[in-house]
């Protein structure tokens, strides 16, 4: 009863997370539009945010061997209300930039951030070998579908504007909104009993121990897997589809709801999947023909073919991430896991960010669909990769299911 109440809090403050980087991502460069700021500025200011997230999810990873979970969630919880209530405070270019470093704003609203090692390492922690994908599904669905919701609600400031408030008023507001947000989940996470949050440690007091080099080679592939899907992140795929086929606004914004939705309700088929076949093999087998519809849209020239394509990737392309994560669970010492979580993590956040300004340059060019074409070619050498390094490591509940009957009677 005890775990399950555990579950609850974590998917709880998981649910208020997502809300709010739902409607920050988008409300944030309307605000330092309002503000004032040229598009190098906002630039830099996403840059700064992506960094940040990067170098503390990073530290995090540092530090887990000496401080619980739980107190670290806390910390994190912290800075996302000092994130809420000091954006609308501050309008200097250098104060934003401090704000948003130090801060908890998702401008991609992918599940990135230094929340996401903390949590997933606590579910970890309280669930069996055998659930622990399952429950990481439930994890992601959770999350995708409040950063769903959380993206509706940006809208919200029309409607306040609508009872005598300014435009930028309005979506400070909502800043403090997401301030609010960060105080629920810090509430949420003190209520995790200290008593089921001990951890092991590793003897030496390392982060990482007997599993560093397995954790740096994940941390290698996911790099290239999370490069490879820079080059066709949601904003550019969109800009793609309104060069290729001049696609009006309502109609994307209708194909990118149907596309996110199936997203999410792929992340239970995953965990069904990977019972059957195996992490990696879930990983590596559905990436692959999502990879595959992705070339095939490259060079498509109708739009519903197109459309019809990338909706199947849709429902393919994202069950590696409750698989991925449960993975890097499975294969460290419960020592291990945060630390693991937080540097196969910031790799991957890095190599996002590297990948779409290249996109952009060849969205330009002749021919538009080269970024889709690259993106599915390196994912299909990841995938290779991955399943030529890791298929015979399979996860402890994994090797219980697979052990021969003779193994079983002695």
């Amino acid at each position: 009863m005890g775990r399950r109440r555990d579950l609850f809090y974590l998917y709880a403050a998981r649910a208020a997370r997502g809300f709010g980087d739902g409607f920050a991502a988008i409300l944030l460069p309307a605000y330092l539009s309002e503000l004032g700021f040229d598009f190098f500025q906002i630039g830099v200011v996403t840059a700064a945010a992506l960094l940040g997230s990067a170098l503390i999810t990073l530290a995090i990873g540092f530090l887990s061997p000496h401080y619980h979970q739980r107190t670290l969630l806390i910390v994190c919880a912290a800075l996302m209300i000092v994130t809420g209530v000091g954006l609308p405070s501050v309008r200097g270019f250098a104060f934003v930039v401090l704000v948003v470093f130090i801060g908890t704003i998702n401008p991609t609203t992918g599940d990135i951030g230094y929340h996401v090692p903390l949590e997933q390492a606590s579910l970890a922690q309280r669930v069996s070998d055998d659930d622990r994908t399952r429950i990481f599904a439930r994890y992601s669905l959770i999350g995708a579908l409040a950063i769903a919701v959380g993206a509706l609600a940006a809208g919200a400031p029309d409607v306040l504007t609508s009872f005598g408030l300014s435009r930028i008023d309005a979506v400070r507001v909502m800043f403090y909104l997401y301030a609010a947000l960060g105080v629920a989940a810090a509430v949420l996470y003190t209520r995790l009993p200290a008593a089921a949050e001990r951890e092991a440690v590793n003897r030496d007091g390392a982060a990482l121990g007997r599993s560093r080099r397995t954790v740096y080679k994940l941390a290698a592939l996911f790099s290239l897997d999370s490069f490879a899907g820079g080059f066709t992140v949601q904003s550019l795929l969109a800009l793609w589809l309104f060069k290729r086929f001049d696609l009006s606004l309502a109609t994307a914004s209708v194909f990118f709801f149907w596309s996110n939705l199936l997203s999410a309700l792929s992340y239970p088929m995953a965990a069904r999947l990977s019972k059957r076949f195996g992490l990696v093999n879930t990983m590596v087998f559905t990436h692959l023909p999502a990879s595959i519809c992705l070339i095939l849209a490259a060079f498509s020239s109708d739009l519903f073919i197109v459309f019809g394509l990338l909706l199947v990737r849709a429902v393919l392309s994202q069950m590696d991430v409750p698989t991925r994560n449960s993975y890097v669970m499975a294969v460290v010492t419960p020592a291990e896991r945060t630390a693991a979580a937080s540097f196969t993590a910031v790799p991957r956040s890095l190599a996002s960010a590297a990948s779409p300004p290249l996109s952009g340059m060849l969205l330009a060019t002749a021919y538009s669909g080269a970024p889709l074409v690259i993106s599915a070619v390196l994912k299909i050498v990841y995938d290779v990769v991955l399943l030529v390094s890791f298929r015979r490591q399979r996860p402890p509940e994994e090797r219980k299911a697979h052990r021969s009957p003779a193994a079983k009677e002695d």
